[in-house]
């Protein structure tokens, strides 16, 4: 029995990074910079996932999408997707049903990715300028994965399929 969850949690965990990696490659243009939904199957997989597994959908498939489709950021997204993911999920993990708890837990792991992304942005471009021109962009994104990602697992049913599925 062991062996099939294992095996069961694995699959899930590939679909939700190839997902990962599947929505950042491409984006929706808006004024002045682009909307990735990536962000929303972090979310939902931290929701759902241990912090491990989280950070393996989160970290592991942003930095393979960015290496696929765009490297100069692919370690920025590492850190900055992979800790967001470790955060929501740890507070999921405790909150137990709590969803205020769940809330605080989402927002403040979207706060961690977009600090993330404002410094990593920075560094790799070697100007606090450009940082602050995508930071309204990383705020919409980080929002809207927070609201989609939430909405789908608590509001859609996918929590309860998940564990149906995996019990």
């Amino acid at each position: 029995m062991q062996k099939t969850w294992s095996v069961r949690r694995t699959v899930i965990v590939a679909v939700l990074m190839a997902m990962n990696v599947a929505l950042s490659s491409f984006s929706i243009p808006v004024p002045g910079g682009h909307l990735y939904f990536n962000d929303v199957v972090i979310v939902a997989a931290a929701l759902l996932l241990s912090p491990s597994e989280a950070f393996v959908v989160g970290g592991v498939g942003a930095f393979l999408g960015d290496f696929l489709f765009y490297p100069a950021p692919m370690f920025v997204s590492l850190f900055s997707h992979g800790l967001e993911a470790v955060i929501i999920s740890s507070f999921a993990r405790k909150a137990a049903g709590d969803h205020k708890k769940v809330a605080a837990g989402i927002f403040l792991g979207a706060a961690v990715m977009v600090t993330g992304y404002t410094l990593g942005r920075a560094f790799v471009y070697a100007t606090p300028a450009i940082s602050l021109v995508k930071f309204p962009f990383e705020c919409l994104q980080a929002g809207v994965g927070a609201v989609l990602g939430y909405s789908l697992v608590y509001r859609c049913g996918i929590e309860r399929q998940f564990q149906h599925r995996l019990h």
